[in-house]
């Protein structure tokens, strides 16, 4: 039944962000969302003594992070762009490594942060050690607050009782 929910949200994201609907490229989703649950499904649904209640309000809550992440890469990317091409933004760039301790218990929550950090404009997560980040950052601006607002919004969704 897992494994069928995996599927069924891989290839619904397939079908909306590809929007290609012909018979070879629905095949092509098909299969790739086959391998991917082949291979991941476990990474979903590691915690199979929750209820569907929660699942779904886990997965209401990932919606609303899903649309606030594309919204801070949005800044992120005008930040950036800023940086590139606004003639004193050179100044502005300040390439360092930032270090910080997570208080994400699940291995799923890490991964989404990590994933989350690195799909920043600016940002990239370079290792990660147990509870410890280890991410690239452009800019002083890139490197100050993002970890904290997506670590405190995975956990409301993960762990909300912690």
């Amino acid at each position: 039944m897992y494994q069928l929910i995996t599927f069924c949200l891989l290839f619904l994201t397939w079908l909306m962000f590809s929007g290609l609907f012909d018979p070879f490229h629905l095949t092509l989703g098909v299969i790739s969302s086959a391998l991917v649950t082949w291979v991941s499904s476990d990474l979903l649904f590691q915690d199979r003594s929750r209820s569907w209640r929660v699942l779904w309000r886990e997965a209401w809550l990932g919606a609303g992070y899903g649309l606030w992440l594309t919204y801070e890469v949005m800044l992120a990317n005008l930040h950036v762009l800023r940086l590139a091409l606004h003639p004193k933004g050179l100044r502005d760039v300040k390439p360092q490594i930032v270090r910080f301790k997570t208080t994400l218990r699940t291995e799923f929550g890490k991964w989404l942060l990590a994933n989350s950090i690195t799909l920043t404009p600016g940002t990239v997560t370079i290792k990660v050690e147990g509870d410890e980040f280890f991410v690239h950052a452009i800019s002083h601006k890139a490197a100050t607050n993002p970890e904290v607002e997506m670590q405190k919004r995975i956990k409301a969704i993960f762990e909300p009782d912690n």
